[in-house]
């Protein structure tokens, strides 16, 4: 009897024993997995602060570009084949700083940027645009003409600051009875995705019909005029190719495209294709070491571009860009992050940074 009791007891035990340390084994790889996730974390964070501080310093880079181009001799215009743009560059910067750069992979301390700039003035800014330009970029578009109506007016009234609605616009009046309510801005647009809450403004017109793969905000409405029940209009563009928050209010004809010239000039594409002709070069391609830019608005008249038209340009056009959007991709090993500022040049050592965010 007492052997039963004995060989029992060695049997608890064992059975202890072995859940005491399957329990410490638990313990162990749960402090050893707490160990590796906040070793990580702690190198997540240390790389974050680097990467932001390659961020600034690929703003930095654009800053420097920017401020040399303008002291390259005989180029007195921004151009797609210069250095900034992701050119080649001419003859005239084969003797500037800039002679070589390349904003791809840039190396900085530990990691590397690439910085892509792109000017804003080769897009009408949305907030000093007139009601006819806003019209000529919707009929472009292919817009119904209700719509036009409808959306050119609504554009108009969400950026003045008054509360009186135009004829086919809206006012708050309007907002306030939404699904989600809200009020009219009535001041310039800060986000040129801010008129995807204007009256009449759908994904598709603001994005183009190629880019239609979103879920549908609260706040998106079709008005459906002119359009078979369930069909969608069909946009070869969005009025986000157009338009701009951010520019100096002016188009730089040797960087915009040819829907954009053709806003400017009323909807004459043979102009506008003139134009791209002109200052493409020979090869007939933007951005390429034989292009031949515009050196002033005034060059057009060699192109037979005369009357109006040539008085909507040199009143709407210039061959400088001022305000420039900047993309940089910092890395260092695996980790990267995308960050974006908007630089103002006004001379050639005053470069601002009016904004800086990362996405």
């Amino acid at each position: 009897m007492k052997l039963r009791l004995q060989q029992h007891s060695r049997g608890m035990a064992l059975i202890v024993a072995m859940i005491a340390i399957f329990v410490l084994s638990a313990l162990a790889a749960g402090l050893a997995l707490s160990m590796k996730v906040e070793t990580r974390l702690a190198q997540n964070a240390d790389s974050e602060q680097q990467l932001l501080w390659l961020g600034r310093s690929g703003v930095e880079l654009a800053r420097y570009v920017l401020s040399q181009q303008l002291t390259i001799p005989n180029e007195p215009y921004d151009s797609l084949n210069q250095i900034w743009a992701g050119g080649p560059g001419s003859l005239a910067s084969s003797n500037s700083p800039l002679c070589g750069l390349s904003l791809d992979h840039y190396p900085v301390g530990e990691g590397t940027v690439t910085v892509k700039i792109i000017d804003l003035e080769r897009k009408i800014n949305v907030n000093t645009a007139s009601r006819d330009v806003i019209v000529q970029a919707l009929t472009l578009m292919g817009a119904d003409a209700n719509d036009i109506s409808v959306v050119s007016d609504s554009i108009i009234d969400w950026i003045d600051s008054d509360d009186n609605a135009l004829p086919a616009g809206a006012e708050s009046d309007y907002y306030q009875g939404r699904p989600l309510p809200y009020y009219a801005k009535n001041a310039p647009i800060d986000d040129l995705s801010e008129l995807l809450l204007v009256k009449g403004i759908t994904r598709e017109m603001y994005e183009g019909s190629n880019a239609t793969n979103h879920i549908p905000s609260a706040f998106e409405h079709k008005l459906g005029f002119g359009h078979a029940p369930g069909q969608a209009p069909e946009y070869p563009f969005g009025l986000k190719d157009i338009f701009t928050p951010f520019s100096s209010g002016r188009v730089n004809l040797n960087t915009a495209d040819l829907n954009v010239l053709q806003v400017l000039l009323g909807g004459d594409s043979p102009m506008a294709e003139a134009i791209i002709k002109a200052r493409a070069g020979p090869d007939g391609v933007d951005g390429t070491d034989d292009d031949t830019p515009l050196r002033n608005p005034g060059d057009v008249a060699r192109l037979g571009i005369t009357g109006p038209a040539a008085q909507q340009l040199a009143a709407l056009g210039t061959v400088r860009s001022s305000t420039f959007e900047v993309h940089v991709t910092a890395q260092i090993g695996d980790y990267h992050r995308e960050y974006v500022a908007v630089l103002f040049r006004s001379s050639g050592t005053d470069v601002q940074v009016v904004s800086f965010y990362w996405q």
